[in-house]
């Protein structure tokens, strides 16, 4: 864990970084339990293919397994306050030396899907945003960002049979990034349910559809973010 200043405080985060030494950085938020084991494990996956991953801990060393603690915490988080951690988690990495360029990814999963994108339209340096299975949550409804202040393509991946992401829900969205005049694709994965790419959750789990996601948004990556990357 690191740690870096924020709202006039301090907050920590997940690092993982290559064996070779710094590589592109990528940003990655986490679903409504909290910074877990699966979004570490994201981290680390990532830094195995050539990045420097810093997962941001939104809830302050809060983390849960109960859905409707889950839900609470996610309706008390307020937007500025999540968005100023994640720029600051930004600031941290890019100036730290354990990222190499000036730019980074970032990645989100349920309720860090919108934030990934919120990020996005935060700071210019994100070239790059993929969207797992998230939009802007209901408790956010009254929350627009600027999506016009996108400065990369964003990916996004969706269970056709999310009940709580829908298609509809998401091809909105896809909408209004495009209407933005931002690039933007979505993948909708045949019979895929919430959290298809989460590996701890046996009930939802698509390994044919995770690691088709998962090519794609390294594919991203590498692309937005240079060299340094392995191919």
């Amino acid at each position: 864990m690191v740690e870096f200043p924020s709202n006039g405080q301090t907050t920590s985060g997940y690092l993982a970084t290559p064996a070779s030494g710094p590589g592109p950085g990528v940003m990655v938020i986490q679903e409504y339990w909290g910074l877990v084991a699966h979004i570490k494990d994201v981290a680390d996956r990532l830094s195995r293919e050539g990045f420097s991953a810093l997962a941001v801990d939104l809830y302050h060393g809060d983390s849960t397994t109960e859905p409707d603690e889950a839900g609470k915490k996610l309706m008390a988080l307020r937007m500025a306050d999540a968005g100023r951690d994640m720029s600051a988690a930004v600031s941290w990495l890019l100036s730290s030396g354990r990222a190499s360029g000036d730019a980074v990814g970032t990645v989100g999963f349920c309720m860090g899907g919108g934030l990934a994108l919120l990020l996005a339209t935060l700071r210019p340096e994100v070239k790059a945003c993929v969207i797992y299975y998230g939009v802007f949550p209901s408790p956010w409804t009254d929350f627009q960002p600027d999506l016009s202040r996108i400065n990369g393509p964003v990916l996004g991946h969706f269970g056709d049979s999310d009940p709580y992401t829908t298609v509809a829900a998401a091809s909105e969205l896809e909408e209004q990034i495009r209407d933005a005049g931002k690039e933007v694709e979505f993948h909708f994965y045949a019979g895929c349910d919430h959290a298809f790419f989460n590996d701890t959750r046996p009930e939802a789990h698509n390994a044919e559809a995770a690691q088709l996601a998962w090519d794609r948004t390294l594919a991203l990556f590498r692309r937005q973010l240079g060299p340094d990357a392995r191919s």
